[in-house]
C-alpha cells in the first residue's frame, strides 16, 4: 500500500511570534522554519506502518516556496521513501492546498493518505476534510490510533466525553492528532541519506490547479497584554470585582 503525507513548513513552535509594523502579517524574515508538529506525527505514522509491513512506499508532498524542500528532506530522514514539491511563491490557502493534494491523488493513487489535523500558523483544520470532499474519500480527522487490516482503517478519535471508533474503506483520508504518537528522532546518517532520496518539483499549472486566493487578510494583530492580577482580602471582595469589573457573573 502506498501512502502520501501531506507536510507543511511552519514558523517553528519554540519562535516567539512577531506581528509586521504595518498589521499585514506575521514576520517571517530571519526567523526558524520547521516542518509543522502535527505533519510530523503523520509521517511518522506512516513510517510505522512501513515498518509492520503494511505500507510498501511513503511518498512525502509540500506545497509552497523553494525553501519547503528542507522540509521534505527531514521528511525522508524520518523514513518517507520519496518527495514531492508543488512550487509556487502564491500565498496558499486550504482549499488551494486541498486541490493540489487531489490532483497527486489523482496522480499517485494512494492507499492512504495522513495530513496534521491542522498547522500551527493559521489553525484552518480544513485541509485533510476539504481533500475528502474533494476526492469523494472517506475520512477520520484527529485519529489518536490508526490500525489497517482486510482493506479498512479503524481509527480512534478523541470526542466530548469519551473516545470513539471509526472503521474507513481504503483508500482514505486520515488527519494526525497529537496523542497518534511521538515522532522519533532523526539520526544523522538517515539526515545524509535523505539527501540522496528522489525529489520531484512540479508547478501548479503542471497539475491544472488555480491556487489565487480566496480569501483576504485584512489585518494581523498581536494579542493584547495581559494586565497584572490583584490581590484580594476577602471572597466577597472577590465576587464583587467579577461583577462590576470583570463583568464575568
Amino acid at each position: 500500500m502506498k501512502v502520501l503525507v501531506a507536510v507543511k513548513r511552519v514558523v517553528d513552535y519554540n519562535v516567539k511570534i512577531r506581528v509586521k509594523s504595518d498589521n499585514t502579517a506575521v514576520d517571517t524574515a530571519n526567523v526558524k522554519m520547521s516542518m509543522n508538529p502535527f505533519d510530523e506525527i503523520a509521517i511518522e505514522e506512516a513510517v510505522r506502518l512501513k515498518e509492520k509491513g503494511v505500507a510498501t512506499e511513503i511518498i512525502a508532498v509540500s506545497c509552497g516556496v523553494t525553501q519547503c524542500q528542507e522540509t521534505l528532506r527531514t521528511a525522508m530522514a524520518i523514513g518517507a521513501d520519496r518527495a514531492i514539491l508543488v512550487e509556487t511563491a502564491q500565498e496558499l490557502q486550504p482549499l488551494a492546498v486541498a486541490k493540489l493534494l487531489k490532483a497527486l491523488v489523482d496522480k499517485e493513487q494512494p492507499g492512504l493518505i495522513i495530513l496534521g489535523k491542522q498547522a500551527i500558523d493559521d489553525d484552518c483544520n480544513q485541509t485533510g476534510q476539504m481533500l475528502a470532499a474533494l476526492a469523494n474519500l472517506p475520512q477520520v480527522a484527529f485519529a489518536s490510533k490508526i490500525d489497517i487490516a482486510d482493506g479498512k482503517a479503524t481509527a480512534s478519535r478523541e470526542v466530548d466525553g469519551g473516545s470513539e471508533t471509526l472503521s474507513v474503506t481504503l483508500p482514505a483520508v486520515v488527519t494526525a492528532d497529537l496523542r497518534l504518537n511521538e515522532p522519533r528522532y532523526v539520526t544523522l546518517p538517515n539526515i545524509m541519506k535523505a539527501k540522496k532520496k528522489p525529489l520531484e518539483v512540479v508547478k501548479p499549472e503542471d497539475l491544472g490547479v488555480d491556487v489565487a486566493p480566496r480569501i483576504k487578510t485584512l489585518k494581523v494583530n498581536e494579542p493584547p497584554k495581559r494586565s497584572a492580577g490583584i490581590k484580594v482580602p476577602d471572597v466577597a471582595t472577590l465576587v464583587a470585582k467579577l461583577k462590576t469589573e470583570a463583568k464575568v457573573i
